[in-house]
């Protein structure tokens, strides 16, 4: 019988990973007892139970349920320590999953109120991710996300921003919310103004709506990676345009289950996306809400599409491949891979 190993020792790097939503539960009852913050009991019971909250988003009531439970989370974190507690965790969560390189997605306007204004807020945040990184041996870097859900303009200061910050920690730039809301082309110049300051493009595309989705961020934003991207499995040539572009679509199965845009892991098309030579990096998205981290993402696709552990590995070699990294630290990991596929 053919060994299976352990893909938490499988050298990865995590890709799509949201400020908020990487919290450990028990951060955020603690800070929610700190500060007085009432949680839905929805969010309390199952940060309590261990059990993730039943969400379903595929409706506009259901994506206000789901980002009303986030919004609750978010409002814990109010102190410059809060946020290097939250970095400092991830890294070390990502760490114990295998991860060797972790780009955290943050839209730092979300805690700005609290924390002086963008500036000191992006500041506080990159200062947190290289103490982390220094700390826990992790490599880490930022990408700022515009909402979609604001104005355009506001995506274009949050650009600006992210390009200021570019030999601080910041290496992307990304467009998340509701895609169903926001045409694309609207952000256009924003994502331009990060794309000629050196940042990747990393918009949201193709989870709540449709191939055309992708399209949009690829010809509107000029995206080099996309957040998510399974919709894309719907359209044979869409495909095509990806796996010949190298695009890399940054699949989170278990968060495309929890919030219904599939209605079992099996549905997921990874198989899919895999065969037709997409580049996937998986990612655990919000693991606060979804109940799974990175590691999780990679059994997923063994248990429930028989990914065997040389393709695992070649998921391991994309999200590497896809990432900001720099050239040797991607050799290393690459590497890595190599030798755990030997061991």
């Amino acid at each position: 019988m053919e060994r299976v190993r352990d893909v938490s020792e499988l050298p990865k790097a995590h890709l799509h990973l949201h400020f908020t939503g990487s919290m450990r539960p028990g951060t955020v009852l603690e800070l929610a007892d700190k500060y007085g913050v009432r949680l839905p009991e929805t969010l309390s019971e199952a940060l309590t139970s261990g059990e993730p909250p039943r969400l379903r988003a595929t409706d506009e009531r259901g994506w206000f349920r789901f980002q009303r439970l986030y919004d609750a989370a978010r409002s814990c974190i109010r102190e410059p320590e809060d946020i290097r507690r939250l970095v400092r965790e991830a890294a070390e969560e990502d760490v114990k999953d295998g991860s060797g390189w972790l780009e955290i997605q943050v839209d730092p306007t979300s805690y700005a109120p609290r924390l002086g204004g963008l500036i000191p807020t992006l500041e506080v945040i990159l200062d947190a991710v290289e103490s982390a990184s220094r700390e826990t041996g992790l490599g880490m870097r930022v990408v700022v996300a515009a909402n979609r859900m604001k104005h355009p303009l506001d995506a274009r200061t949050l650009a600006r921003l992210a390009v200021r910050y570019a030999d601080r920690g910041v290496v992307g730039f990304g467009l998340s919310n509701d895609e169903r809301r926001g045409m694309a082309r609207d952000f256009d110049r924003a994502f331009a103004i990060a794309r000629e300051g050196g940042l990747l493009s990393a918009p949201h595309g193709g989870e709540l709506a449709g191939p055309s989705s992708v399209r949009d961020c690829l010809d509107d934003l000029h995206a080099t990676r996309i957040g998510h991207g399974v919709r894309a499995a719907d359209d044979p040539r869409l495909l095509k345009r990806l796996a010949e572009r190298g695009v890399t679509c940054e699949v989170c199965p278990a968060s495309n289950v929890a919030l219904g845009v599939y209605d079992k892991p099996e549905d997921v098309p990874l198989r899919t996306l895999y065969e037709a030579g997409v580049p996937l990096a998986l990612g655990a998205d919000d693991p606060l809400l979804f109940g799974s981290r990175l590691a999780d993402q990679y059994e997923l696709a063994r248990r429930h599409h028989a990914f065997t552990d040389e393709e695992l590995a070649e998921l391991a070699r994309h999200s590497i491949q896809g990432s900001a990294a720099p050239k040797g630290v991607q050799q290393k990991l690459l590497s890595g891979v190599d030798d755990w596929l030997a061991s």
